[in-house]
């Protein structure tokens, strides 16, 4: 593998059965990506954007063709391998933002690392340094539902950048935002992408996180039908 690429799909197809027939979510896809790239997979509703992020994490299989993420085959992973690969290297941020409502803010950051057995130490030298990059360690002992949207948002990348992943696949964003809070969550990443060197994939239809994009691929349908450098 080229080292500098740290995903590489080749004739992805991801076919979905449907009684007697089936449906084609992906159709021979093909595309690499580089470390620290900010990139986007942009399309409509149903053109496969979440279908595509999902075989990256490791969350699903191709049906032919397949995904090499960070030298590994996703294809031919166990599902123990496939969750070693996803709790060491890739973050995931969601539109829902997914926080434990009984754990305050800390605990929902800190929980990715009691999968990997790290200190007591080093666990809260990491949170709190991941709290620190989102602008929370004010909300450390806090709950859930005493925060905004933003904020909860915003305690969804702390968590996802916690474990300071290679990758982190980002599915609809801002959906659940305001124009306000849906750019500082962008500008938070991007902060963290030119740091950090993490490699940001998004699949996004929202403008706002289009307009901070370094990469496009447009999807429709299934299929890549461009694929832009914007900045």
């Amino acid at each position: 593998m080229d080292n500098n690429k740290i995903i590489i799909v080749d004739n992805l197809i991801k076919d979905y059965s449907m009684g007697s027939s089936f449906f084609r979510a992906l159709n021979d896809i093909s595309f690499s990506a580089k470390k620290g790239e900010f990139t986007g997979l942009v399309g409509p509703s149903g053109s496969g954007k979440t279908t595509l992020l999902n075989i990256l994490g490791a969350l699903d299989n191709p049906t032919q063709g397949d995904a090499v993420v960070l030298g590994k085959s996703v294809k031919s992973l166990s599902h123990k391998d496939a969750a070693q690969l996803r709790n060491h290297s890739i973050g995931f941020i969601f539109q829902t933002y997914n926080l434990l409502p009984v754990y305050t803010v800390f605990e929902n950051v800190e929980f990715s690392l009691l999968l990997l057995k790290k200190g007591k130490e080093e666990r809260e030298e990491a949170v709190m340094k991941a709290l620190s990059w989102v602008g929370l360690t004010n909300k450390a002992n806090s709950r859930p539902n005493q925060l905004s949207g933003g904020e909860s948002q915003r305690v969804a990348v702390a968590r996802a950048m916690v474990k300071n992943p290679e990758i982190v696949l980002a599915d609809e964003p801002t959906a659940n935002l305001d124009a306000e809070n849906s750019h500082n969550i962008i500008r938070t990443m991007l902060k963290l992408n030119e740091e950090l060197k993490t490699t940001f994939i998004f699949a996004t239809h929202d403008e706002k996180v289009i307009s901070y994009l370094h990469r496009k691929i447009v999807l429709n349908d299934g299929k890549i039908v461009n694929d832009l450098i914007l900045n």
